[in-house]
């Protein structure tokens, strides 16, 4: 094994840059406040778009910004059902002759599963004696 190791490094070695030179964004302190009366701050860029809401580190319920940005409302579509859309291709009076129409076609037999068919009235035959 020790052919296979490179000399002067170790696992989780360090790294061999300074920090001359660099120069970090600016940043800001955000502060929060949950339900359970945690107060915590996080750090973010200065140019970063801050929500209202983050989650507590210490108890994971909802912290509130305490600088007042307000949460925003999300509009909410009221839900379509199947019957709303049937009604906007469709009156009701065009509906009623339509399901007439496939009601007869049901009860004649030309549509829709064989058990559901009415069999035809039986004719008698005459035997012979």
């Amino acid at each position: 094994m020790a052919e296979r190791t490179l000399r002067g490094a170790r696992l989780g070695g360090q790294s061999f840059e300074d920090e001359r030179g660099i120069e970090f964004a600016a940043r800001q302190q955000v502060g929060y406040r949950c339900q359970q009366g945690h107060d915590f701050e996080i750090t973010m860029s200065v140019e970063a778009d801050v929500p209202a809401v983050w989650e507590c580190p210490r108890c994971g319920a909802e912290g509130l910004s305490t600088s007042g940005i307000q949460r925003e409302e999300k509009v909410e579509k009221p839900v379509r059902t199947h019957w709303d859309m049937l009604l906007e291709r469709r009156s009701e009076k065009e509906l009623e002759d339509i399901l007439k129409e496939r009601l007869e076609l049901l009860r004649g037999g030309e549509i829709g599963p064989a058990h559901l068919h009415r069999p035809a009235p039986k004719k008698k035959s005459r035997a012979t004696a």
